[in-house]
């Protein structure tokens, strides 16, 4: 097995464990398990396994790592196989279903014999899951209406679309008189690049005016819960939303804590306690003496001395020693050792980017012109562009052939020297990898590009091997300056193709070449998981919005998201440098591609 299969295997893992009611420490060994090895490349991990240096892997004990080799040896585990066996599919599929977690779900199988969202159905239909200890009527009613609602409710959306319905919010939230703070948290707010749900952490003393006026937010469907302090609300896209309003005093530890991950904050606590300190949601206590971490606080209030007063995130981290964490890296992946250090690096943000690479025009199958692009790259204050349409063998998408572009290269010339723009524009292809690795214009052709991308666009089913033969062949091309959309996933539609990327990431950094950061909501290809190490080993990123039409290139946003989240510093992304600094270290290569051509 690959490590990502092996990594689902452990996720899927946890989830058995957990609808057994199996000890929660066991279930998180198991998660836990599953990300460092999204975070390994592949050929390390084979290093690793073969070495039996598995568990050098923070987060990978002896047990564990004997699974998972077995699991990349053999493809299969008998401990999963029998797991897997008792439980039946019935109950994995309710974990879908909102408001029902697996102790809900191992009482109505223990209790109604229910295994199947089919029998759920009837059995709240009869009344029978009302008259449940723990239940009642209103529980069976949400479930009902869970099942209703399940494939447009229980789906993930893209950061980019959460973010679109959260950011108004947010600067609503901000405008209302009530309000002294507000802010999104959860998942969106470390920039994940797909949402589950949108939280809001919000300070305001006089909470009603402001339930009142999330409650009744154009585009809201349904409102799920409604209380003092908190609510709930589901809009037209499934995705839900909630609030939470808290006092002034209790902002900070409530953002940070509904931010996570869990396994940060899982960290984060066991260092608190380390120093004698009791952290949570409501406060930074000492975790000595009786009571809750709420009633402590309750308790200490006015005390300075023993309750932490803390009135930002910056100063909650100082508090335990630490510099402060970005939301961005808060996934328990290292961060926290590094703050403790002071290795944590400056993450590039969207003011210093300068340009990007991977545009499209009306010559494809973009919807504006090379002059729109342009105008609209110029608004946002950048100093190039770069225009890649796709290459012939992309017919489905109007591919140029050799004589069309070398039509847009002299128009793209032309541009420049009108001075029209302040923005410079550098003429390039998005040049689809044919098949067998070969690129699919001649090199004559290509040697008059300033940049060419390489992607692949067809055969995605070639097996493992022949796709990492197929890209390593083209990174090897001299005209190849960087590599698109390098697994070609499409979230929430479809997986990557099978490919090696720990092969296609030093192939990349041999021959000086980059991998694109591919910003488009719909890809944020290359995974985040992959950047820290690469970057550090040499690789160089270009963010890049894969733009059709002017409003796309404000995806950059999304990249940036990814890029943070993978450690990226400034220095690391091409497109953050300035134009002068670009055009140097594009000649390097266009002087490489001539004198080999």
């Amino acid at each position: 097995m690959t490590k990502n299969e092996i990594a689902d295997v452990l996720t899927e893992i946890a989830t058995l464990l957990e609808l057994q009611g199996e000890n929660p420490f066991k279930v998180r060994a198991y998660q836990t398990g599953a990300r460092a090895l999204e975070a390994i490349e592949e050929a390390e991990l084979a290093r690793l396994i073969a070495a039996d240096e598995l568990e050098s892997v923070k987060g990978i004990g002896e047990a564990l790592a004997q699974k998972i080799g077995e699991l990349h040896r053999t493809g299969k585990l008998g401990f999963f196989e029998k797991l897997r066996a008792s439980v039946e599919p019935g109950l994995v599929a309710m974990l879908e279903i909102p408001g029902l977690g697996p102790k809900k779900i191992r009482a109505l199988h223990d209790r109604l014999g229910i295994a199947t969202i089919a029998a759920l159905t009837q059995a709240c239909q009869d009344g029978r899951v009302a008259e449940l200890e723990g239940f009642g009527a209103k529980t069976q009613e949400k479930i009902l209406a869970g099942i209703r609602n399940r494939e447009a409710y229980g789906r993930r959306h893209l950061w980019w679309d959460a973010w679109a319905i959260a950011a108004p919010i947010v600067q609503g939230l901000r405008a209302l008189p009530q309000v002294q703070r507000a802010e999104a948290a959860g998942s969106l707010r470390r920039g994940l690049e797909t949402v589950g749900d949108i939280d809001f952490i919000v300070a305001a003393s006089d909470v009603a005016p402001v339930v009142d006026w999330f409650v009744a937010l154009p585009g809201v469907k349904e409102v799920t819960a409604k209380g003092e302090t908190k609510a709930s609300v589901r809009f037209e896209s499934g995705l839900q939303a909630d609030l939470r309003i808290v006092p002034g005093a209790q902002f900070a530890f409530a953002l940070h804590h509904f931010t996570g991950s869990k396994d940060h904050n899982v960290q984060l606590r066991q260092r608190a306690l380390a120093h004698g300190l009791s952290l949570s949601e409501w406060g930074l206590v000492p975790a000595e003496g009786e009571g809750t971490a709420k009633e402590k606080v309750e308790k200490l209030k006015g005390r300075k001395a023993e309750n932490v007063q803390v009135t930002s995130e910056t100063e909650l981290f100082a508090a335990l020693g630490l510099h402060f964490i970005p939301p961005e890296l808060r996934e328990g992946m290292g961060e926290i050792e590094a703050a403790e250090r002071g290795d944590l690096p400056r993450l590039v943000e969207r003011p210093d980017l300068r340009g990007a690479f991977h545009n499209h025009t009306t010559e494809s199958d973009g919807r504006n012109t090379l002059a729109e692009m342009t105008a609209a790259a110029e608004a946002l204050g950048w100093e190039y562009l770069g225009i890649a349409d796709h290459s012939k063998a992309s017919f489905q998408a109007n591919g140029l052939d050799e004589v069309r572009l070398r039509r847009q290269i002299a128009e793209i010339h032309a541009l420049n020297a009108s001075k029209r723009f302040k923005t410079h524009v550098f003429a390039g292809v998005e040049c689809d990898i044919l098949a067998d690795g070969r690129l699919d214009l001649d090199d004559a052709t290509l040697a008059q590009l300033d940049y060419v991308v390489v992607s692949v666009h067809n055969a995605f089913a070639q097996d493992e091997a022949t796709m990492t033969a197929r890209i390593l062949r083209a990174i090897e091309h001299p005209a190849a300056t960087m590599l698109g959309h390098a697994t070609g996933r499409l979230l929430l539609r479809r997986e990557g193709y099978h490919v090696d990327l720990g092969r296609v990431i030093d192939a990349a950094i041999e021959h000086g070449v980059i991998i694109e950061l591919n910003a488009s909501p719909w890809r944020l290809d290359l995974d985040w998981r992959h950047w820290r190490k690469a970057a550090d080993r040499g690789l160089l990123c270009a963010i890049n919005p894969d733009a059709h039409d002017t409003a796309g290139l404000q995806h950059v946003a999304a990249g940036v998201n990814i890029a943070r989240k993978g450690g990226l510093t400034r220095e690391q992304v091409l497109t953050a440098w300035p134009l002068a600094r670009v055009q140097a270290w594009l000649q390097t290569r266009t002087k490489r591609v001539r004198r080999n051509g």
